[in-house]
């Protein structure tokens, strides 16, 4: 696109990237709100446990902050555990909210913030259907994958398997912290997962249908080289803090990329996997990538063909062969860092493609940035594919 087309842009007011950062906690919040007594931390009990988020604890209150904590952040998290959240903070008249942990305590942050307005939960679902001001909202990452510390996305799981999306400007933090000291001790598949799930993140930004534009394209492909450079040395016992920084930076570059250029058909088709049998996110994507790429191919070889510059330098040929070479690099990534390839390896019976088909084309929000339209039938074939 020329760069004189008309687009927007939006991120997080404010970004600290630095190992350590987080054990300074309270320093950094009392610098900016000075006024602020009460806070609440939400996050999940297993990450408490191991201890990473007592130097900022500790911080904060030597730094006369009263902290609240809710652990009961779960994967795909429910509404119900929202509406819990929120209900503490109330409850304890919290003034700010942060969110520390994965994707999910984030989201859930993000919510709770907005909460505060008094609108309910259920009429926020959707696009710009958020009304009024939010609590002020601190984002800390412990993986690198989501990127949700840089996106006005929140995820939330409502009845038994039906994934909703809060999208709204007022969910953009306030603060985010890079800190790769939380990262390092990551086990090395969700290492990997959550980093495809980053890369996935910079692959449909830069190929999404309605809102490319050249910041996210610069933010995208920044995003790809970073991660895919680090990729493995970061799934390996060799693994560096710097190593980690890399990551965590270029999947926050990612998730500022995807916010203002959305996702596409990947994440349509990993969301029903994830709510009916309950995979992990990054894992999602990683079984069905190949096959919505070489789906797409025909519509956006000229484009996968510039990111494979960056995954598959050495890549010749036409615009068609330099995809299948983007394609060959990023599974060949997923192969070597011993994440499943196929449905069938997390126990999705061929029997059950129908339905995901089904769930799938309900993703309308992300199904109409991909850069050729799917269909149903086309949906079944993908997951055929991947089964």
């Amino acid at each position: 696109m020329s760069a004189c087309t008309p687009f927007s842009f939006s991120t997080v007011a404010h970004i600290i990237c630095a190992a350590g950062a987080s054990r300074e906690l309270g320093r950094l919040l009392r610098q900016r709100y000075r006024a602020i007594t009460r806070v609440l931390l939400v996050s999940d009990a297993a990450f408490l446990s191991t201890g990473l988020a007592d130097a900022a604890l500790a911080d904060l209150r030597a730094h006369e902050f009263i902290v609240d904590i809710f652990d009961g952040v779960v994967a795909d998290p429910p509404d119900t555990v929202v509406l819990q959240a929120h209900a503490l903070a109330r409850q304890q008249k919290s003034e700010l909210i942060i969110g520390f942990g994965g994707g999910s305590s984030m989201d859930v942050a993000k919510l709770v913030a907005a909460l505060a307005s008094g609108q309910a939960l259920a009429a926020m679902y959707g696009i710009d259907q958020l009304s009024g001001a939010r609590l002020p909202l601190v984002q800390i990452p412990t993986t690198a994958g989501t990127g949700s510390e840089a996106t006005a996305i929140a995820i939330v799981t409502t009845g038994s398997d039906r994934k909703m999306a809060v999208v709204a400007p007022q969910l953009y933090a306030d603060l985010a912290i890079l800190d790769a000291g939380l990262t390092l001790d990551l086990p090395p598949l969700i290492t990997a997962a959550t980093a495809i799930d980053a890369m996935v993140h910079a692959i449909e930004a830069y190929t999404t249908r309605l809102r490319k534009n050249p910041l996210s394209d610069m933010l995208a492909c920044r995003a790809l080289s970073l991660l895919s450079a680090h990729f493995r040395t970061a799934c390996s016992p060799q693994r560096t803090l710097d190593t980690r920084q890399n990551m965590a930076l270029g999947a926050l570059l990612a998730g500022q990329a995807f916010a203002n250029a959305p996702c596409a058909a990947v994440h349509a088709l990993a969301y029903p996997i994830g709510a009916l049998f309950h995979v992990a996110h990054g894992i999602s994507n990683a079984v069905v990538l190949p096959h919505v790429l070489r789906f797409n191919s025909s519509h956006a070889a000229p484009l996968y063909a510039e990111l494979a510059a960056i995954v598959a330098p050495g890549a010749g040929g036409s615009a068609l062969a330099r995809s299948e070479a983007l394609i060959g690099a990023m599974q060949q990534m997923i192969a070597d860092a011993g994440l499943p390839t196929r449905l069938r390896e997390l126990n999705i019976a061929r029997d059950d493609i129908e339905r995901l088909a089904t769930d799938a084309m309900q993703q309308t929000r992300l199904l109409g940035n991909n850069p050729r339209p799917l269909a149903h039938g086309d949906a079944v074939a993908i997951y055929s594919a991947a089964w």
